[in-house]
């Protein structure tokens, strides 16, 4: 699966550790998707994974 919202099109994003130390390791920070039924344009039913933003904001009507 790729880690993507359907509607908004967020994905998993890098960056830095950064400990006290300051040490630079690298990590992940992944989007917190939903497996949701949402109405397509179309009018259609489909399964897909949807963000938590995307759902608080309105942006996607649920079937």
């Amino acid at each position: 699966m790729a880690r993507k919202c359907y509607v908004t099109g967020i994905g998993t994003q890098s960056g830095n550790n950064r400990p006290h130390s300051f040490k630079a390791t690298r990590r992940k920070w992944k989007a917190n998707l939903q497996k949701v039924r949402i109405k397509d344009a179309d009018g259609k039913i489909k399964r897909v994974y949807v963000s938590t933003r995307a759902l608080r904001s309105g942006l996607v009507e649920r079937a």
